[in-house]
């Protein structure tokens, strides 16, 4: 096997992410061959070299693992929580592997969420340039003009984020704001009407993944969301029940893995009246 970089080595192994990883040999916590490594870009052999993380021979990599999980409501996009509020890795327990999220779906959004070890699918999956589509059905709360939505599909400027500065033991804010992020326009968007009712449903199609922006696009025509479900991540498509999940197939894996393209969203797309399935949505 040809020589890798060592953080490459150590986040395929299932240790650490990248980047910790290269803490990890900063710290000298790394050794090849009886010798401590501290300068980044050193490479080594899995198969050939002794390599130690902390003291403990490092085993080659893990197999490569691929979920695809149905999230709930009431759970964190993340590892752990310093809040201590349950994570998507509380429902995958058992599978053998240190997997992480690719991609977000906030505390109250559900629906599908893609984990695995394979830490160069996810980087790539989660580049801005990959355009994967991800679809939704959204319902929001009072019906929007036709006119709204379709400033929507255009694409739409969304102001900066701000947040309170506070400390995380007593979440009191301090004295003034942090920016958290700069206006930005939206890219098109597909977005159809699924059921027209008082407070209607919609499936949203977009190729970004910017923070909550699906609430925060709706937010710019004044219509709250009130429920948000994904039902469709590139090739994948939502078929297990809430709180449940499944491994991917090989032809799924090979489909994320293919060539990265933009899937075309028209600008404008007509009204449809299908109703969405009757699960549980978010």
């Amino acid at each position: 096997m040809p020589t890798e970089r060592l953080q490459k080595i150590i986040a395929a192994a299932g240790i650490a992410s990248r980047r910790k990883a290269e803490e990890l040999i900063t710290s000298g916590l790394v050794s090849v061959n009886g010798q401590i490594v501290t300068q980044l870009g050193s490479k080594a052999d899995i198969e050939h070299d002794h390599i130690k993380v902390n003291g403990k021979l490092l085993k080659g990599p893990e197999r490569p693992v691929y979920l695809l999980l149905n999230k709930p409501k009431g759970y964190v996009t993340t590892v752990t929580d310093p809040e201590g509020r349950p994570t998507v890795l509380d429902l995958v327990r058992g599978v053998g592997a240190r997997i992480y999220p690719v991609g977000r779906l906030d505390y109250l959004s559900e629906g599908l969420l893609l984990l695995t070890n394979d830490g160069e699918l996810a980087q790539k999956l989660m580049h801005a340039s990959s355009h994967v589509a991800k679809t939704y059905l959204v319902k929001i709360a009072g019906k929007a003009t036709e006119e709204q939505i379709d400033k929507l599909r255009a694409g739409i400027m969304l102001p900066a984020e701000r947040k309170s500065l506070k400390t995380a033991a007593d979440r009191v804010p301090k004295v003034g704001w942090k920016r958290r992020s700069t206006a930005v326009k939206t890219a098109p968007v597909l977005i159809k009407l699924m059921r027209d009712a008082a407070n209607p449903w919609y499936e949203v199609t977009l190729v970004e993944g910017r923070n909550r922006q699906i609430r925060r696009m709706f937010e710019q025509i004044e219509h709250h969301v009130e429920k948000i479900k994904r039902v469709r991540y590139g090739p994948l498509v939502l078929d297990v029940e809430p709180g449940e999940f499944r491994h991917l197939t090989a032809q799924e894996v090979a489909q994320l893995k293919g060539p990265a393209r933009a899937d075309r969203l028209e600008r404008k797309a007509g009204p449809s009246t299908r109703p969405p399935r009757r699960t549980r949505a978010g």
